[in-house]
């Protein structure tokens, strides 16, 4: 292969950072796109006191994403004791600073990313705030924060209902040659950023070898119960077409009646509780390359 890799992972928090750490390992452009849905903790208070978009999230997949040796990295999580501003990450009051000094969410980011010296680009799914909500039952949850407590979700989606995607979101996905979904919370992480309209319609039409990345473990309550045929089917249920399925049923959630191309094997930490970064590394990029050799082959062309 002597082109580089062009890899984009959608969802958000501690999920898609995981994502990241594995995809920079043998993608050469990696580009994560992240929910601003969150409205709990230090992300919650700064969106109330100063109107930008969730940020914690943004933090979590820069600092994924940072070279090594940056101290700036290894601060921004750092976060405040005591006094008005306890609770708050470092990094969400520097996210907060420089989206308000340049005047725009994209460009405030990418303004933290020069700075972080990022092997890659972080983007917010979409261009302002949005609200999640979610039909339970006969009734509806408001807010990322309720959702998560819900555990009969059945459809997520935003408010504004159609919210605008930033261009280079778009472009991303366009030229992407695999897109990872997840792991992450189901619906308060990865829905809430794959589901809005333009994304959809953005994976739909993608030629990118698209890759969901199950989670270990049900998560209470919000999918508690649920096997990975059960994420499957609420990934079908929001239009979100899944090329390979890549899972790990060792760790204790179950496989369920699976469709399409599934892999079981072994991806989870020394905890047992989280994905090692280096063993999905392995299984991403073995998959790139089987597409890519599936390709070739039915090209006629082929492959080295």
């Amino acid at each position: 292969m002597t082109q580089p890799i062009r890899v984009v992972a959608v969802g958000g928090g501690h999920g898609t950072a995981v994502t990241l750490s594995a995809a920079r390992t043998y993608a050469e452009n990696v580009t994560a796109v992240v929910s601003v849905a969150d409205d709990g903790g230090s992300s919650g208070r700064l969106r109330e006191l100063l109107g930008v978009p969730a940020l914690g999230d943004l933090r979590k997949c820069l600092v994924a994403l940072a070279a090594d040796d940056s101290v700036l990295a290894q601060v921004m999580s750092q976060r405040y004791r005591e006094g008005e501003l306890a609770g708050h990450a470092l990094g969400n009051l520097l996210l907060a600073g420089l989206i308000e000094s340049t005047g725009d969410l994209v460009r405030g980011v990418d303004e933290a990313s020069r700075l972080l010296e990022l092997k890659g680009r972080v983007l917010p799914a979409t261009t302002g705030p949005v609200t999640l909500r979610s039909i339970v039952g006969e009734r509806m949850a408001i807010g990322q924060v309720a959702v998560g407590q819900e555990g009969d979700n059945q459809i997520v989606s935003t408010l504004p209902s159609n919210p605008e995607i930033p261009a280079a979101v778009l472009e991303a996905i366009v030229a992407a040659e695999q897109i990872i979904i997840g792991p992450g919370s189901l619906y308060t992480s990865v829905l809430a950023a794959a589901a809005t309209p333009g994304i959809v319609a953005a994976l739909r039409k993608s030629r990118a070898q698209r890759v969901f990345v199950c989670n270990l473990l049900p998560e209470q309550p919000e999918s508690g119960g649920y096997s990975v045929s059960d994420h499957q089917q609420a990934l079908e249920r929001h239009g979100i077409p899944i090329d390979v399925t890549i899972c790990d049923t060792s760790a204790g959630m179950g496989l369920g009646d699976v469709v399409g191309q599934v892999q079981d094997c072994d991806l989870k930490g020394e905890n047992g509780k989280v994905h090692d970064p280096q063993k999905l590394a392995s299984v991403l990029r073995g998959l790139f390359v089987d597409n890519e050799r599936e390709g070739a082959i039915r090209d006629g062309s082929s492959w080295n």
